[in-house]
């Protein structure tokens, strides 16, 4: 008999792992009021030094992804080649630990003075986001792979946990800038908050090859934690699956059956993403409340943290819930595709409302604030339930022993979308 899932305690480590994995991401985006005090002398130059210093502010957002994902993209591309030759503890634990170093780093700096090395600044703290991205990916992919070996419910779990870190991050941003009157007291509790988080990741991640209901999954990665796996496992009825599997799983895995089988859902994967990094943050949280002038604390401190980073977060959070008690449409119907592409109608709604500054499109067609607010409700929705139907669906529709490397081909399809997107992004914010 199998065991089961005693106390969810699987489910919780999968959700938790998942608020991890994006959790850097998260801070970094959702910290805006921090990044555009440490950048405000940038705008203080005369002549075209002062313009193109002034830009580090303007799109700061849209450098943040390109310095995210196309890194990410090489670190996926070595993960996958390495999926069966570096056990996915090393990668995972490895990554944590890169990815808490340098968090703690950019901590430090926040109650430093940075106001005469403005541009260094900005140098640095891109730097810090290539390195954490990369990181970040190698965890993100390698739990993804490790979570295609469990039922789908655990990877359900890994994919609202990415989603709940983003509300955790927006939620925590709002607290800081309402409790602290100093905006780098406010960064400090923000970013120490991420620090002790990725510390619990760690934890948790020790803790789940030593549950029970593990130690029966088909993972080498998992055996490679446990430090007593040993012959005796192998005479066991449940062993011989797993050994078979581990003595098979020594080289690069196949990818052309993967590609073929998961070609129109990596397509639709890339195309959610894609859709969604082009218009959040970049454009959406550069929308401001029509009532802007009135002075009131709504429309200058919380509009866009609450309207822009928290709501499309929890949206977000929301759609992936709901894949939890629907799957429609499947895999192979011709409804998946079609309601990905329709998410581009998202852009023109966004471009047209409140967007601020504009430099060639100055029509604004929604200009009220109820506006946005239905839109980036819809684009989160949209975004966390069509995405989870097919990042589920990729390692389903496989052989099992190549669920794992499809969990990392599918990552590969993810952060391409957020690649191209961002690169897209720093166009369309340029157009606007």
């Amino acid at each position: 008999q199998k065991p089961s899932d005693r106390l969810h305690g699987a489910y919780i480590i999968f959700f938790l792992l998942g608020i991890g994995s994006l959790l850097p991401w998260n801070f970094f985006i959702t910290a805006k009021h921090y990044w555009m005090y440490k950048l405000q002398n940038c705008s203080d130059r005369p002549g075209p030094a002062g313009q193109a210093a002034s830009d580090l502010r303007d799109f700061f957002e849209s450098y943040i992804s390109i310095a995210s994902t196309v890194p990410s993209v090489l670190c996926l591309v070595g993960n996958f080649l390495l999926v069966n030759k570096v056990p996915a503890s090393v990668r995972i634990l490895s990554s944590l630990f890169v990815m808490l170093v340098v968090f703690l780093v950019i901590t430090v700096l926040v109650k430093v003075d940075t106001s005469a090395w403005t541009t260094p600044f900005f140098a640095l703290t891109i730097s810090c986001v290539v390195i954490v991205s990369s990181a970040s990916t190698v965890f993100t992919s390698s739990i993804f792979g490790l979570s295609s070996c469990f039922p789908m419910k655990n990877l359900q779990a890994l994919i609202s946990g990415q989603a709940m870190g983003g509300t955790i991050s927006a939620i925590a941003s709002v607290i800081d800038l309402a409790a602290a009157a100093d905006v780098t007291d406010s960064a400090l509790a923000y970013f120490l908050t991420a620090d002790i988080f990725i510390i619990i990741c760690i934890m948790v991640y020790l803790l789940l090859p030593r549950l029970e209901y593990s130690s029966q999954k088909e993972s080498p990665s998992l055996a490679a934690l446990l430090p007593d796996s040993s012959a005796d496992d192998e005479a066991e009825p449940g062993g011989t699956t797993n050994t078979s599997f581990l003595a098979k799983s020594t080289g690069i895995p196949p990818l052309r059956p993967i590609l073929q089988k998961t070609a129109l859902l990596g397509f639709c994967l890339f195309y959610v993403f894609f859709v969604s990094i082009v218009i959040f943050p970049s454009l959406s949280s550069n929308i401001e409340s029509v009532s802007k002038s009135s002075g009131s604390l709504w429309s200058t401190k919380y509009f866009v943290p609450l309207t822009s980073f928290l709501l499309y977060n929890f949206a977000d959070w929301c759609g992936r819930q709901i894949t939890a008690w629907i799957q429609v449409p499947g895999p192979r119907s011709k409804l998946l595709p079609a309601l990905v592409l329709l998410r581009t109608i998202f852009l023109p709604l966004f471009i047209l409302s409140n967007y601020q500054p504009r430099a060639h499109i100055q029509t604004v067609l929604f200009n009220r604030d109820i506006y946005p607010v239905v839109f980036t409700a819809l684009l989160g929705l949209s975004n966390g339930y069509l995405g989870t139907l097919v990042m589920v669906y990729g390692p389903k529709i496989v052989p099992k022993e190549l669920a794992e490397a499809t969990g990392v081909v599918m990552t590969f399809y993810l952060m391409l979308g957020l690649a191209v997107g961002s690169a897209c992004s720093v166009l369309v914010v340029h157009l606007v």
